[in-house]
Parts: C-alpha cells; structure tokens; sequence
C-alpha cells in the first residue's frame, strides 16, 4: 500500500437498507480502513450505519422528505440559516434542493478543516457547494454512478399529463446544476463502461478522463444457501430502491399476473410502493394484491436469506448504471432475469441469468418461466454468477482500485501547481 490517505467522504443521503448510496458509503469507508487509510464521512439524512472506527460528521438538513412525512412543514425555530430558507422554498415550488444544499453545508464544515484530509469524495451531490473546495485548493473528487438526468428522460417519457411534466422539470432542475459542476472537479469515478458513456454525453466530462470502478459485496455476508436447503418454489423477487418508471416494476408486476394464470408464483419486492404511485394502482389493476409482498428497507442478514430462498431474481429496470442487487444476487447463487438496460449486460455477463429485452412484458414473462420452470438452468446460473462475483465484485477490491485512483489524482493535481 502507498501512503496513508486522510479521505472525507460525503453523501447527502445515505439510506442504509435500500438504497444504493447508503451501501456505497458504509461499504467504502469500511474497506478503505481496513486498508490503513483514515475516513471520515460526512453525510445529511437520512444518516448511514457506519462499521466500528469510520466517524460520522452529521451535516443536518430540514430533513424535508423524511418518513413518514415527506414533504413535511418545518417548524419555524428549525430554520437556522438562509440555507434552510433555500431549503424549504425550493421545496415548496416543487424542486429538490438536498444537493445543492448538502455541499453548502459540507463546504462550511470542510473548509476550516481543509489541512485535516488529503482529498474530498463527493458521492454524487454534484453540487455548487463543492466549487467553493475547488476554489480553496482542496482536491475534491467525486463518483457518479450515473447521471440523473437519465431518471428525468425516463420519468417525463412515462408522466400521464402536462401538470406531471411541468412539475418533473422543476424536481429534476438540479441535473443543470450537476452538469456544470462535475467537468470542474479534480476528478470523476463511475461504476461501468456503460455509465463512463453517459456522462460524457449527460456531464460533459470526457469518458477518457472518467476512471471506472465497480462496486461490490461483501462474499462472506452474500453467500449461497447452505447446502441441503432448499429454494422457496415459484417466489421472485425484486429489489427496487424507488416506485418511479426507471426501475420498471410495473413490467415486472405486468409478467407477474401473466405467470400467474399459470402457476401460484408470488413475488417479495425490497422496496415500497408509493402511495397513489404506479405500482400501487398496477396492484389493483392486475388483481395482485395477495401475490406480492413489498418488505420496505432490509437489514442485511435479511435480505441474504431472501435472496437464499428465492427461486428466481428478477432486474426489470428500463436502465442501471451498475446494478448492485444484481451482484447480491449472483453472490447468494440466485439465478437472474434481467433487461438489456443500460448497463446490465456489462454486470451479468452472459453465463449468470437470462437476458430480455427492456420494457418488453412478453419477454420478461418467457424469462421467468423458463428459470422458474428448470432447476437444472437455476443451479447453472446460481453457480456462474457466484464465480462472477469472486472474480470481479468485492468491496475489498473497490476500495483498493479507489485509493489507487485517489494517489493517481494527487500526484496529477501536485504536478499541475
């Protein structure tokens, strides 16, 4: 290993069951000490869990979407600063201002303690607040796991009414804001080949300068069922981080009904349906109410036994930047059925699940199927994924590729001054 890194590492939100930033960030931090570097995270609400000696610097918000009252009316003695104003007025005409205003508030906590770290890791905020570090001297960096704006294409395609369009362009507003800051950082890390693409068309920032880095599993914790337990028979599941047309849980739903008239398939959705949202009114529609099971946010140790007794996986998605459910899966040995979506095909390969193509019902019920339908295919997809994680997806490889990538970008950023 080179030298000892003092790295912050920020995040604006940090889900820790269900959502792939709050993994990233408890994941990273805890293999990067592991490694002999010392990290701090810095992050706003919902706050991660983070492994024995990994500080948390809590960076409060209004917590304005928190559960079980998103969009909530602060009370007036929260507000503390104008940022809180900011905050709340952005909200109350219909925009989403956590980025922009997390890296405000990272930056104040940051600069009086520049000297402290060797360099500064957004995880995709993207936000002005990081310009004000750039300004300073302090080499900031940032991964993009893809770029949002991509959710905005997909969500406007799918809005049922002008009033839905007009309101997704004001939430999405901040995507501008993104684009104009990440060409100006140190440096950019993605996950795949695929999202190194996209954010050179969405960033602006040349794929060549845009260095890729999976993300990973633990294979300890992910791990096949013991040998002699069976799979639970025609049970599916899906792991979804939001109810919104990107993660394509309405196709899903729709292949659900069809296998149905078939055979008493059920499925358990890692996530939760939206109240008034399409999964919720596709539930109703398809007469699914006593078929699908939505968990909300999993503990770890639950999830893996999830994933151990179920038949089949299935990634619906319209498009994934990487996929971690997807390497969960494989890790636990559970076959898969995904789309061809973006960058799926990269994550999967072509031995560890079956490939269809996105948004196509049709497909995706043949799919599933076939896997439900064949052991022999179950156990050969389960066992090439499990080698495909082992060789290619672990945390342990993550971090060593980032603190790689952190020494490259200092030495660069030090021969530039």
């Amino acid at each position: 290993m080179g030298r000892r890194l003092r790295i912050a590492l920020l995040s604006y939100r940090s889900k820790p069951h269900g959502g792939g930033q709050g993994v990233y960030v408890r994941a990273l931090s805890r293999e990067l000490t592991a490694l002999g570097h010392s990290v701090e995270v810095f992050s706003g609400q919902p706050y991660p869990e983070l492994d024995e000696g990994v500080p948390l610097t809590p960076v409060p918000s209004l917590d304005l979407y928190r559960e079980p009252d998103p969009f909530r009316t602060p009370r007036p003695s929260e507000f503390r600063d104008w940022i809180d104003v900011a905050e709340w007025a952005a909200m109350c005409t219909a925009g989403f201002p956590e980025p922009l205003t997390f890296t405000l508030r990272a930056a104040r906590l940051l600069l009086p303690r520049a000297s402290e770290f060797d360099v500064v890791h957004d995880n995709q905020s993207l936000g002005y607040g990081l310009l004000r570090l750039l300004r300073a001297g302090v080499p900031t960096v940032a991964t993009v796991h893809h770029p949002v704006a991509i959710d905005r294409r997909l969500e406007l395609a799918a809005a049922p009414t002008l009033r839905r369009r007009l309101t997704l362009h004001r939430w999405y507003g901040f995507t501008a804001m993104q684009a104009r800051v990440a060409p100006r950082l140190d440096a950019v890390t993605t996950v795949s080949e695929n999202s190194r693409r996209d954010i050179e068309t969405h960033l602006g920032v040349p794929a060549s300068g845009v260095e890729v880095i999976p993300v990973g599993i633990d294979p300890g914790v992910f791990t096949p069922p013991p040998a002699g337990q069976p799979r639970d028979a025609d049970s599916i599941v899906v792991t979804t981080s939001a109810d919104v047309p990107l993660k394509g849980l309405v196709h899903l739903l729709e292949a659900v009904a069809k296998l149905r008239t078939e055979r008493p398939v059920r499925l358990t959705v890692v996530g939760t349906a939206r109240p008034g949202g399409p999964a919720e009114a596709a539930l109703d529609r398809l007469g699914l109410r006593d078929a699908v099971r939505f968990t909300g946010p999993l503990p770890e140790a639950d999830l893996v036994r999830l994933l151990q007794t179920a038949t089949v996986a299935a990634i619906p998605s319209l498009y994934e930047g990487f996929s971690l459910p997807a390497v969960e899966a494989m890790a636990c040995g559970t076959p898969l059925v995904t789309t061809d979506a973006g960058a799926l095909p990269e994550v999967v390969g072509t031995q560890a699940g079956l490939r269809v193509r996105a948004g196509d019902v049709d497909e995706l019920t043949a799919g599933l199927r076939l896997v439900l339908e064949k052991p022999s295919l179950q156990e050969q997809l389960g066992r090439a994924g499990r080698r495909r994680v082992l060789a290619s997806y672990t945390w342990r490889s993550t971090a060593e590729r980032t603190a790689d990538w952190y020494t490259e970008v200092l030495a660069r950023k030090g021969a530039q001054c």
